[in-house]
């Protein structure tokens, strides 16, 4: 059964919107950001200080489409006026871990002892930076932010082993805010 879908959303002081067909650009005191929505029969229109985004006869996945394109676009909002930031701890028993970033890489040296550094990519607009056991990561992007962060904790991924005993790696403490 088909019904109208119609929300709106708030535009925060200090933000910028811009709408270009599908491409939404917000600009705001940390930066800018801009995100492609594809969709078909889902409309944005961007009114006084609101952005109005719905569907006239909005099907169950047109629905979810709307509310997810809602949750993304509130998400926009929070990082342009504060990055989001996640927070990793380097875990170790014996052989010390070092982590160094060089470009869009990070390196993580002396890992169980391995003589070869393994390497995690860091995705472009997040930042890194390491201060002894912890690694903090920002980003304009929640999903950029995130995806760094879990490119990390992924690359210390201990196989053949008894996680139980080789508790060796790097692991998400804190994550846009949420404690762990």
């Amino acid at each position: 059964m088909k019904k109208e879908i119609i929300e709106e959303i708030q535009i925060p002081e200090g933000v910028e919107v811009t709408l270009d067909g599908n491409a939404l650009i917000l600009k705001g005191k940390e930066g800018e950001t801009k995100r492609t929505f594809k969709m078909k029969n889902i409309s944005f229109k961007k009114e006084r200080n609101k952005l109005i985004t719905g569907c006239k006869q909005a099907t169950k996945n047109e629905k979810k489409m709307i509310y997810t394109n809602i949750s993304h676009i509130k998400n926009m909002f929070e990082g342009v006026q504060k990055k989001f930031e996640y927070q990793l701890k380097t875990v170790f028993s014996h052989f010390p871990i070092t982590v160094t970033v060089v470009g869009n890489k990070a390196l993580i040296k002396n890992f169980l002892g391995e003589k070869e550094p393994r390497e995690s990519e860091i995705p472009q607009g997040a930042e890194v930076k390491v201060n002894k056991e912890m690694i903090t990561i920002k980003a304009i992007d929640k999903e950029v932010a995130g995806q760094a962060a879990a490119n990390l904790e992924r690359a210390t991924k201990i196989r053949n082993r008894d996680r139980r005993v080789f508790q060796d790696g790097i692991y998400i403490i804190s994550k846009a805010g949420e404690e762990m």
